[in-house]
């Protein structure tokens, strides 16, 4: 686990002690994420609500625009397509978005790559730079990045449904698109990252898809139920708090949010048995909703006699690389997803 001395108290977010709405003592940001944060403003009046979710979406996309393939292919260094797959048994196709180094030879290893917006906002496009400049092009890895229905026009099973079915063609189709399809790695971050968890233990369940030879959750959302220590003590701080998270499980299971024969592929914490699982990568931030429920899903893994890295980065709050791309926790993190995944690649 990852770990450093925390900024001492300072006045302003970038360093002070602060409470939560709760009243309980949260952990102080890092000085320089904390110094980003504040240039966002009042976060608390940009909660999200499910009365504002439409204008959440539109700031999202604002925030993250959706690249053009023009842009991706970056003057010839990377090759990319768009595929309209089949979609499970009475649902819509799907798109997939592939792209991969082009002076790459021979089948690729892939990461299946599931995006963040609390699977509620998010595209599959506008992951894809950072992706291809910080993992394809270094790793010569390909991608696969997956257009899945949004919640709560479309709630659980159906984002799901979209990201197995997609899986499973990929891996059906891995002679055409030039990869290999033993060494597929499942990826995601925030929402995506639980969707990569759910999808990691519903292949493992099935048997009929790919044995993945990892999964790479970044500040995973796994636990609908919100009852975590850090979940109540980080209320009211940071950019994405227990209030915020909340709508977004509402969204995405309805009435059977919370509810207690909840499957683990709803919400992967449910999970009572995580043996089996690929090599596993995850990190949070110590000053984030998802820190217990992230470090109580690697104990798991280590428990049932797994493999899992786990890293807490000290002072960081719910999506602090794109918030603060330039911070020296942020580079810190990306060297360490990037050095998980050359380990797993047998590329070091």
């Amino acid at each position: 686990m990852t770990g450093r001395g925390g900024a001492p108290a300072s006045e302003g977010a970038a360093g002070r002690v602060r409470e939560g709405s709760t009243g309980r003592t949260a952990p102080p940001f890092d000085p320089e994420l904390g110094a980003a944060l504040l240039a966002l403003g009042d976060l608390s009046e940009k909660r999200l609500t499910r009365d504002n979710l439409a204008a959440h979406r539109r700031r999202d996309a604002a925030s993250r625009p959706r690249p053009t393939a023009a842009e991706l292919r970056a003057d010839g260094r990377f090759a990319v397509e768009e595929l309209r797959v089949p979609g499970a048994d009475g649902s819509p196709d799907v798109t997939l978005v592939h792209a991969r180094p082009t002076e790459a030879t021979g089948p690729l290893p892939a990461l299946y790559y599931l995006h963040g917006g609390g699977m509620i906002m998010g595209n599959s496009w506008g992951v894809l730079p950072r992706i291809l400049r910080d993992w394809s092009a270094p790793l010569g890895l390909a991608v696969v990045s997956v257009e899945y229905r949004l919640a709560p026009e479309t709630p659980y099973p159906g984002p799901l449904d979209d990201c197995l079915a997609g899986l499973l063609w990929t891996v059906g189709h891995a002679d055409g698109l030039g990869i290999d399809g033993e060494r597929v790695i499942i990826g995601g971050k925030s929402g995506g990252g639980g969707l990569a968890a759910a999808l990691t233990l519903l292949n493992r369940d099935r048997g009929d898809g790919p044995t993945p030879i990892g999964q790479l959750l970044q500040c995973p959302m796994l636990d609908d139920r919100l009852r975590t220590p850090s979940a109540r003590q980080m209320a009211g701080a940071g950019p994405w708090d227990r209030a915020s998270t909340a709508v977004a499980w509402h969204s995405y299971l309805g009435d059977r949010h919370d509810a207690r024969d909840l499957p683990p592929y709803a919400a992967p914490a449910r999970a009572t048995d995580l043996s089996g699982l690929p090599p596993t990568y995850i990190d949070v931030g110590s000053a984030e909703t998802f820190r217990d429920e992230n470090v109580a899903y690697a104990q798991a893994i280590w428990q049932a006699g797994g493999d899992a890295e786990l890293h807490v980065w000290p002072g960081a709050y719910h999506g602090f690389d794109s918030i603060a791309p330039t911070a020296a926790l942020t580079r810190e993190a990306r060297s360490a997803r990037a050095q998980w995944l050359s380990r797993v690649l047998g590329r070091s």
